[in-house]
């Protein structure tokens, strides 16, 4: 896990570009759950980060990037602001203020469907902390709201601070997701490109495939199990003698026997259809066939133990 970077040489694209050409780091804030990685997954136009209704989905600073004839635009998706309960949560909250402290400009995003409560009042007041960076107020998940409750949410929205703007707009329509980039990009700096053009994330393969698990256990657990499940890919090799076959082996990790037993299910049924689930995003992200090999071993108290945690690749 990091904060956004300039690439290595290797991955930087050593391209030409017009004059005023723009590229930088952009990066959402807000509560866990108000559609930072949805947002960032329709404005790149793939799925470059995991999504679920469930709270601390997003566990890394995951890179996606927007390709655009004037600029490159790269949005590092982070974890929701909480108050944490663990080290893991603590760690997590870290990596939310590096990451902030460091991109171009950072986009605000409050749900249309709900509220301003004390949360997103505490987060404003944090990102008007951050001085000279500017803060665009986005207003997400229009496309479940009434026009009067847009107008309303707009509103109080711009009393929150001293925004650079305010945008409404809906992943899941495309509604302003143009106007919303037009506006990022004119925060960032002039410069040539970092990522060669059509490259849509700098995550490795093993990693997204991980998280593609990972989502496919959340889907309809229990709320205790979805903040105790890691999933670490141990390998991901080709069949041999086989170019259309692939073999992912990986391990999905809880903190206690019962939500060992929560995730297989009742004669294994849950475990069958968490691997059928992962494995058909898999397949659409590698382009082939997979074997997908899933075991599950339980790591007492992962999110609290530090030696656990940086076993699982949750570094300090």
């Amino acid at each position: 896990m990091g904060s956004p970077q300039t690439p290595s040489p290797a991955a930087a694209a050593a391209q030409p570009s017009p004059p005023g050409f723009r590229c930088g780091f952009a990066s959402f804030a807000g509560r866990p759950n108000v559609g930072k990685s949805t947002l960032m997954n329709a404005l790149v136009g793939a799925k470059v980060a995991i999504t679920s209704s469930r709270p601390q989905t997003t566990r890394r600073a995951i890179r996606g990037i927007v390709h655009r004839p004037d600029a490159q635009l790269i949005i590092v998706d982070t974890p929701g602001l909480h108050r944490p309960r663990t080290l893991l949560g603590e760690r997590l909250d870290s990596l939310v203020r590096s990451t902030l402290a460091e991109v171009d400009v950072i986009g605000f995003c409050l749900p249309a469907t709900e509220r301003i409560g004390p949360g997103d009042k505490y987060l404003a007041q944090e990102l008007a902390a951050l001085g000279k960076t500017p803060v665009v107020a986005v207003v997400t998940k229009t496309d479940l709201a009434s026009r009067e409750l847009i107008a309303a949410q707009l509103a109080a929205a711009a009393r929150l601070g001293a925004w650079a703007d305010v945008v409404p707009v809906s992943a899941a329509s495309g509604f302003q997701l143009d106007v919303l980039a037009d506006v990022l990009v004119s925060h960032l700096p002039e410069g040539r490109p970092l990522y060669p053009a059509g490259e849509e994330t700098d995550e490795p393969e093993q990693v997204l495939v991980a998280e593609l698990i990972r989502e496919a256990i959340l889907e309809g657990v229990r709320d205790e199990l979805p903040h105790s499940i890691a999933v670490v890919v141990e390998e991901m090799t080709p069949r041999e003698g086989r170019d259309d076959l692939a073999d992912v082996h990986a391990v999905m990790y809880v903190e206690r026997p019962s939500q060992k037993a929560i995730v297989i299910g009742a004669k294994g049924a849950r475990l069958k259809e968490v691997g059928s689930r992962a494995r058909q995003q898999i397949e659409a992200l590698l382009g082939t066939r997979v074997y997908l090999d899933l075991r599950i071993k339980i790591a007492k108290d992962w999110q609290r133990d530090p030696k656990q945690l940086r076993r699982l690749g949750f570094y300090d």
